[in-house]
């Protein structure tokens, strides 16, 4: 089992950058595939990047290509997500989520779920 929380969410400007972390407890860490997702006002959660439990495959959503990047650093048992170029369609709480999957693109497949960080980008 894991427990994760995420922080470095907070008010950026739109074409800024913030970097989220996720803190994950548990002795397992490396063998999940870590991912980010967010929930934008009044829609559904969605997915937004995962890293695979190698670290060799991520995957992004569409939206957030070539400006987000996901890593992660199984020594501390932590994994990021960098966005750079922000829009205002960014806003939205993002959460950390951890599946023994290897794929991480619904939510369905993630078993852990972390509380959420708020992420607000003004134009």
């Amino acid at each position: 089992q894991v427990q994760l929380v995420e922080s470095g969410g907070g008010l950026a400007q739109a074409g800024g950058s913030l970097r989220l972390s996720c803190t994950a407890s548990g002795s397992t860490f490396s063998r999940y595939t870590m991912a980010w997702f967010r929930r934008s006002p009044g829609k559904e959660r969605t997915f937004v990047a995962y890293i695979s439990w190698s670290g060799g495959a991520t995957h992004y959503a569409e939206s957030v290509l070539g400006r987000f990047a996901i890593t992660r650093d199984d020594a501390k048992k932590m994994v990021y997500l960098q966005m750079d170029s922000l829009k205002p369609e960014d806003t939205a709480i993002y959460y950390c989520a951890a599946t023994n999957n290897f794929h991480a693109d619904y939510e369905a497949w993630c078993e852990y779920w972390g509380q959420g960080t708020q992420v607000t980008v003004s134009s």
